[in-house]
């Protein structure tokens, strides 16, 4: 389970909502539109919704997050994109950088399905298959030498386009846009500020006295793919990006 600080996340992550802007853009929001923003966070990217004049409720995991929102003066509540309970009330669904944290991912499309009106469209990206593979693999393996099991650790659910087209399709959304798209991403915090906003999972069963050390094996292992000449660190990121609407019928 991933604690969320929205300080910590402002100084490690802030490049999340900055790098939302082509998945808002797929959405095209329309002024009097009720949009429902799955997975909020802070709320920064639900506020540029906001502003086009939409009226949107952002719902989140984390209590921390949902208040952070709420300063922003945003209608924000803690549920589980796992458990949503909206029925044919929005225009449109919006998910960035969230949906890859949902493990169960028939019954989160199954409940963004029911939230939305006829036509209503689903625009979302998170990771894809691919997505930081380097650190993946580093973070599992040094899971597994310490003796623990890599698959008790991994929060992380990374589709290829195929697999989540048919999950989109399964619940009766007609799919207009699916891709995988690369991109790779400067960390501001480098290595150490990745792991501590996204990473925690891993760090489960490491003792406290013994993460630094956990953080310097993986800043050792992926150092060779993930730093430049200029010793700025970036992740491999690799996201899927879509657009579905939901049928009529």
């Amino acid at each position: 389970m991933n604690a969320w600080d929205p300080n910590s996340y402002k100084r490690n992550a802030s490049f999340v909502a900055e790098l939302g802007a082509p998945v808002v853009d797929l959405l095209a929001p329309k002024k009097g539109e009720r949009i429902l923003d799955l997975g909020c966070g802070d709320g920064t990217l639900t506020r540029k919704l906001i502003d086009c004049g939409c009226t949107v409720v952002g719902v989140d995991s984390s209590q921390e997050m949902v208040s952070a929102a709420r300063q922003l003066g945003i209608d924000a509540h803690v549920l589980d994109g796992h458990e949503l309970s909206f029925n044919g009330e929005f225009d449109a669904v919006f998910s960035n950088a969230a949906l890859h944290w949902m493990t169960q991912p028939a019954r989160v499309v199954a409940g963004v399905w029911r939230s939305l009106k006829p036509v209503g469209r689903f625009a979302g990206e998170m990771g894809g298959a691919g997505n930081v593979r380097r650190l993946h693999t580093a973070l599992r393996q040094a899971v597994v030498s310490r003796g623990g099991r890599a698959e008790d650790s991994d929060p992380w659910y990374f589709p290829n386009p195929g697999q989540y087209r048919r999950v989109l399709e399964s619940a009766g959304f007609a799919v207009k846009v699916i891709e995988l798209i690369d991109r790779p991403t400067p960390l501001p915090t480098g290595i150490s500020g990745w792991i501590e906003s996204f990473a925690q999972a891993f760090l489960g069963g490491v003792r406290e006295q013994e993460r630094e050390e956990f953080t310097r094996e993986i800043e050792t292992a992926v150092r060779p793919y993930l730093c430049d000449k200029q010793g700025v660190w970036h992740a491999d990121y690799v996201r899927l990006r879509f657009l579905a609407i939901k049928s009529e019928v």
